[in-house]
């Protein structure tokens, strides 16, 4: 997409890991009026998981301009220039956050830009709470008609204004539908990094996938991976599959290898998508590929196959391994907005709200469903994890929101950065296993 487009409407994206910054990249783009383009300028949130560049490359999205900000210096650089839409792809503390900061920032002002935020994908835990920290946004997207009936219902329930959830679509379903069987078949299994948790669930699998490998040597058999060694995504992963497979007896047979990139680009010489609950299943039914989301673990909310109830693609690797093709149901699947029949049209609720609002004389001020009244003890140390006060402005000795990052800062952040990781992914596991002695 290029860059130097900028007959549409001018566009910030603030987004804390490389999923998030996928989504409301693609997300904006998305809300553009048709036939047009937008200057889009990328804010990544400095953390644990500010994305990698080889990470913002794989998204294929390439924004006029890109910088990694504190929490302050995204809200002083958006107060002082002149945004139409701004995109919060954010955890739901970060959104609530912004939204307070933002409502201080623009305090007085008649004419502010348009505050859209939303999901991901999946919504499988801590609805609510997610839910009621992007209350204030003037758009909450929705994923599917299933989930924006959901997202009403939580909004209505605790008496706060639902006018802003809207129903769209994932913004990054497409590629070529799938066309049958080819030569090799070919097995993709998309792991996730917090799904499951534990060295003997992960090993399980692993063992299960090299297996089937081995039962049908005439198929290619891929490990989908999300993230290098060292790199962060939406969730930490404390046990790459990277790690585990090369700890396998005997090593691995020569029609399976690991895989990285783009998930649309491995989806296109894809067979049989194999997952626990990614959102990858559901990039995959939208392409009418054969879908299966793993019951071997059980069934269980903490895994998040439990959305998958009632879809048709539920199965066990036994299953598979006897030839199982899954059948998905045509409800199921319309209800999760992916179905290529409509598509196309799916933003256009979103656009036209966000035009009328564009063309109003006068917005009003955002309002969070938590204030300092409706949340005393809860919203204060959400907004203090941002050094923000309950009132949106900055807490006394906050991090300057204007001093630019030397060469020596950047070196310090990425070697932080560094060993947070290394402690993730090898010293918490030590000390974790020692505790169980």
């Amino acid at each position: 997409m290029p860059a130097s487009a900028t007959n549409g409407p001018r566009v910030a994206v603030l987004a804390d890991s490389d999923t998030r910054w996928k989504w409301g990249a693609l997300t904006a783009h998305r809300l553009a009026p048709e036939g047009s383009d937008i200057r889009l300028d990328g804010f990544l949130l400095r953390g644990r998981a500010t994305p990698t560049a080889r990470q913002l490359d794989e998204v294929g999205v390439r924004p006029a301009s890109l910088r990694e900000v504190t929490g302050l210096e995204f809200l002083r650089a958006v107060k002082e220039d002149t945004y139409d839409v701004i995109v919060l792809s954010l955890v739901g503390g970060g959104v609530q956050a912004m939204l307070h900061g933002l409502r201080r920032a623009w305090a007085g002002r008649r004419k502010r830009p348009v505050v859209v935020t939303g999901y991901v994908g999946v919504v499988y835990e801590k609805l609510a709470d997610g839910l009621l920290l992007r209350h204030g946004a003037d758009l909450v997207l929705a994923n599917s008609r299933q989930d924006a009936d959901r997202f009403r219902a939580v909004y209505e329930g605790v008496g706060a204004d639902a006018t802003s959830v809207t129903e769209v679509a994932l913004p990054f379903l497409g590629g070529k539908p799938y066309a049958g069987a080819e030569d090799p078949y070919t097995v993709v299994f998309a792991v996730q990094p917090s799904v499951p948790d534990n060295r003997k669930d992960r090993t399980y699998l692993l063992n299960r996938l090299v297996q089937h490998a081995k039962l049908h040597p005439d198929r290619q058999v891929l490990l989908k991976l999300r993230s290098k060694p060292g790199e962060h995504t939406t969730h930490i992963e404390e046990l790459p599959y990277q790690k585990l497979v090369e700890r396998l007896p005997g090593g691995a047979p020569a029609n399976f290898r690991l895989v990285y990139g783009n998930m649309g680009e491995v989806l296109d010489t894809t067979d049989l998508l194999v997952t626990i609950s990614s959102t990858a299943a559901l990039e995959s039914l939208h392409r009418r590929i054969p879908t299966v989301v793993l019951t071997d673990l059980g069934i269980r909310e903490t895994l998040g196959n439990h959305h998958f109830v009632g879809s048709g693609c539920l199965a066990s690797w036994d299953q598979l391994d006897a030839g199982h093709e899954p059948a998905p149901d045509p409800e199921w699947v319309a209800r999760q907005g992916v179905v290529p029949d409509g598509y196309a049209t799916a933003f256009e609720a979103a656009r036209e709200r966000i035009a009328k609002l564009l063309a109003a004389d006068e917005l009003p001020p955002l309002t969070p469903y938590y204030t300092p009244v409706t949340a005393p003890g809860y919203l204060p140390g959400i907004l203090a994890r941002h050094h923000l006060g309950p009132d949106g402005t900055a807490l006394p000795g906050a991090p300057a929101a204007d001093r630019q990052a030397g060469p020596v800062r950047q070196i310090v952040r990425r070697a932080a950065r560094g060993a947070y990781r290394h402690g993730v992914q090898r010293v918490a596991p030590v000390i974790r296993r020692m505790g169980e002695l």
